[in-house]
């Protein structure tokens, strides 16, 4: 078989460009060059596209020093129109090709990369990718929205209330009063942001006016979120080929022993407070349940490629938290673990998620 050509599109405009590069390390290195030819293609802080060294220890991840996409002067040059796959780059060298592309898989976390903007103007250039469209990413991304969709499709949500950072301004009251509606302790979230980036544990009305300046910090919207006594729960969900069915992980568990919540620095930097358990302790028919509430979330949306789904198990039942249609790929990371205790090696994961894409290309779908 030919080898396929993938770009691996990585870093990002969004606060979580540095987790986007440690998942573009894992990819690296699982990537067998016998069966692709890869072009590492990163976007500055900025927003520049740069040809990037296909050098996994590159963009290792430690709290010490995030790796970052750096500007080193190369201009990488997408498609001229839908009727080609070729790409170029421009450095010190000159102009030359990189010539045609299969496929393109933008593990870019946050806004300008996993919220459908990256998605639009791949499907402008006719260009196949891993993942979910412009619609299913942007509501993944937009907490409020998907919450809504879910709501409409019957799963379980927890109770919310979002508000604007003008409602801040100019009616700080109306947060206050979602707050007593909601009750204690609350969550403050910004809409469109992942990692738990911008999040806050409210336990008390005076820490409300802190948590809303992080959230907004963010993003221009946030949400006050109840908070939920339960056990927190994650399952990986993977498309199926063109008539196949979505699968679903078996579940993991985050279990904070010494931390407010399952942080930035918990997931991304193993800080200590937070164990992560797969496969989690479930009854058969709990597993089933998740599984199946995953699915359906994963399909309300439209989905495509992948998602991680998070749950709480509370007292009266599953209940959605959120879901993430890239979810990261360090080697902590909860949705390689769950399929990796599902049965698939991490090469093996991003081998199927490649093989999908390429089937529902082929396929039209």
């Amino acid at each position: 078989m030919d080898k396929l050509t993938v770009v691996l599109l990585f870093g990002g405009r969004s606060s979580e460009h540095s987790i986007s590069c440690a998942t573009a390390g894992g990819v690296l290195a699982a990537l067998d060059p016998e069966a692709y030819t890869v072009i590492p293609v990163g976007i500055t802080h900025e927003g520049a596209f740069v040809l990037e060294d296909n050098d996994p220890a590159k963009f290792a991840l430690n709290s010490s020093a995030l790796p970052v996409v750096a500007d080193n002067g190369s201009r990488v040059r997408w498609p001229q129109s839908a009727s080609s796959r070729e790409m170029t780059v421009v450095d010190a060298a000159g102009e030359r090709s990189l010539g045609p592309v299969d496929l393109i898989f933008p593990i870019l976390h946050g806004p300008f990369g996993e919220d459908g903007t990256i998605q639009g103007m791949l499907d402008l250039l006719g260009l196949p990718y891993v993942g979910s469209g412009v619609l299913a990413s942007a509501l993944g991304m937009d907490k409020h929205f998907a919450k809504s969709v879910f709501q409409q499709a019957g799963l379980p949500v927890a109770p919310w209330r979002t508000l604007s950072a003008s409602d801040w301004a100019e009616a700080p009251g109306t947060a206050y009063a979602a707050l007593e509606e909601l009750g204690l302790p609350a969550f403050v979230k910004p809409a469109r942001a992942g990692s738990s980036v911008g999040v806050s544990r409210v336990s008390t009305p005076d820490q409300l006016a802190e948590a809303m300046t992080v959230g907004l910090a963010e993003d221009n919207k946030v949400l006050i979120e109840s908070g939920l006594i339960g056990r927190e729960l994650e399952i990986a969900v993977l498309q199926g080929r063109p008539g196949d069915p979505t699968r679903a992980s078996v579940a993991g568990e985050v279990v904070v022993t010494g931390r407010d919540f399952y942080d930035f620095a918990a997931k991304y930097l193993d800080a200590p407070g937070v164990d992560l358990v797969c496969p989690a302790p479930l009854t058969a028919e709990e597993l089933a349940e998740v599984q199946h509430l995953a699915i359906r979330a994963f399909e309300a949306i439209g989905g495509a490629g992948l998602a991680r789904v998070d749950f709480f198990l509370t007292a009266t039942g599953w209940v959605i938290n959120e879901i993430n249609t890239m979810p990261g790929f360090t080697s902590i990371s909860m949705f390689p673990s769950c399929w990796l205790a599902s049965g698939y090696t991490y090469p093996e994961l991003i081998d199927e998620l490649i093989a999908v894409a390429m089937a529902h290309a082929r396929h039209g779908s």
